[in-house]
């Protein structure tokens, strides 16, 4: 499937009236994982791309090369529709020009740019997010969709206002966000329905919410404009525990017979390898 065709998909997503959650994925493997379940749109989010690339914490270690590197390997291997945290896009308003240009050359759906001060600053209390003053955020926004070459590659404006800033500061920061030619509007630190009803009914956008609490179901959520809604990264984490499970079983003198049940049978590893085609082309060009 063409990236175009994949970004139209997730356009479709934000126009519509559901709420949906992507699968938060992190390497060729787990997207081909995703996409046998039923999943179209996955999510790979900076700190999952910090943790499984580099085995580093999210601290904006990863490069944007790193970074559009990964993507690049996912996209190869999936047909998913990526959605990316591109963080403060690397930099300044140029440097989020260059970003805007490798991530979608790489072949996502769709990016945000938050307006939360990265890397953390000399002297910066420890867990404490600083947001970036709105006319520079506007810059950043202004120079992403000045940058995008396809039209139907998806911009979000990412704000951590409901964190740090009352919700009606929020609000004027979406608003001065949305007015920059943004697609949508991504937030994160909700807590209520209220302050997603009032950033929607404030910038007439489509808005991702960065996980919510529980109580907040995604119906309702889409009654107020929220089109899409992160869940988390349980899968890497599932994955680390299924690894330390399986490694601490062999190591200890476990047999490999006693994991038959606890792992992927070599047919569905075959399958999602595509083993099949590549015995194809085996027999096709080297023989």
């Amino acid at each position: 499937m063409r990236y175009s065709e994949r970004r139209r998909r997730l356009r479709a997503v934000l126009q519509g009236s559901k709420c949906l959650s992507p699968a938060s994925v992190y390497d060729p493997l787990s997207a081909r994982v995703a996409e046998t379940v039923g999943y179209e749109i996955g999510m790979l989010a900076g700190s999952v791309a910090s943790n499984t690339t580099l085995a580093a914490p999210d601290l904006i270690v990863l490069t944007l090369t790193e970074f559009a590197e990964q993507i690049r390997r996912i996209m190869r291997a999936s047909d998913l529709s990526l959605l990316v945290d591109a963080d403060h896009g690397y930099g300044n308003a140029l440097n989020v020009m260059r970003t805007i240009e490798e991530l979608e050359h790489a072949g996502v759906s769709a990016l945000s740019i938050e307006d939360t001060r990265l890397p953390i600053g000399f002297g910066q209390p420890e867990g404490v997010d600083e947001l970036i003053a709105v006319e520079e955020m506007v810059g950043k926004l202004r120079a992403a969709v000045q940058a995008r070459r396809d039209p139907a590659l998806v911009i979000a404006g990412r704000t951590a206002a409901l964190k740090v800033e009352d919700t009606g500061r929020a609000v004027a920061r979406a608003k001065a966000y949305a007015a920059t030619g943004v697609d949508a509007i991504f937030i994160i630190g909700v807590e209520t329905l209220d302050q997603v009803a009032a950033i929607h009914a404030a910038v007439k956008l489509p808005v991702i919410v960065g996980s919510a609490p529980a109580s907040l179901k995604r119906d309702d959520l889409a009654a107020r404009g929220a089109r899409i809604l992160l869940q988390g990264h349980q899968p890497v984490a599932a994955a680390v525990k299924a690894l330390q499970e399986t490694y601490a079983h062999l190591y200890n003198g476990g047999a490999p017979a006693d994991l038959k049940s606890k792992i992927a049978s070599a047919q569905e590893m075959e399958r999602l390898v595509n083993g099949d085609t590549y015995r194809k082309w085996q027999r096709d060009y080297l023989h």
